[in-house]
């Protein structure tokens, strides 16, 4: 246990230092939310917490957005740290293809592989989308990729491809439809699902404000 204790304090000094001067939405807090909120799901499932624990702690240490979409390079990462750690060859093997399959856009494509312990990892990353800390996140990114707000002109694409997804620069409000508010029904654990419902309730209230005002009608 003393050893398991150590590897989780070198992993989040680990993280800490590569995501330094990551942009403010894939940030380390980011990732600390996303290890506590796996934490809580974890409580009411039958998984291996230290995989849960390592997969939330290290999954985008290299999110592929800011890589030019290179997909490898995270799990790389986290595989050379942990090796380099003495951890159990099977729990790297477990944790990075939790890396390398958990994010939105690769549910896009055909998923081959999954687990219970990736899926606690993907709700707990999935619920960081989503609420108050979802929408302000969202417009973050959009900020730091220079996109507009919003234009009534471009429609949402509800049928994007993997690739599509990846290179979209549409409006920040079009996520929303493509993305954040599909997200409660993509949720595996009932923990998931219960807070998701709520974050997703939250998001609705916040667009229907956002169009009255933009109408001029607030």
């Amino acid at each position: 246990m003393h050893s398991t204790n150590r590897l989780i304090t070198t992993t989040k000094s680990f993280v800490k230092q590569e995501l330094k001067h990551a942009e403010g939405g894939h940030d380390w807090f980011h990732t600390e939310r996303v290890y506590k909120n796996a934490l809580l799901i974890a409580k009411n499932e039958q998984v291996d917490i230290l995989v849960v624990s390592l997969a939330a702690l290290l999954h985008d240490i290299a999110d592929s957005k800011f890589y030019d979409g290179d997909e490898t390079i995270g799990p790389k990462k986290a595989e050379t740290f942990l090796s380099n750690n003495n951890a159990d060859h099977k729990i790297i093997e477990h944790v990075t293809q939790i890396i390398a399959h958990m994010s939105f856009k690769n549910s896009l494509d055909d998923t081959i592989f999954t687990s219970k312990e990736m899926e606690v990892v993907q709700d707990a990353d999935r619920l960081d989308a989503i609420g108050a800390i979802g929408i302000a996140r969202c417009f973050n990114y959009g900020g730091f990729k220079d996109r507009p707000l919003y234009n009534p002109d471009i429609k949402p694409n509800l049928s994007m491809t993997k690739a599509e997804y990846k290179n979209s620069d549409a409006p920040t409000i079009n996520h929303f439809y493509e993305k954040l508010l599909l997200l409660k029904d993509q949720m595996n654990t009932k923990t998931g699902k219960r807070i998701a419902l709520e974050r997703h309730n939250y998001m609705k209230g916040f667009l229907e404000q956002f169009y009255a005002e933009w109408d001029g009608k607030k």
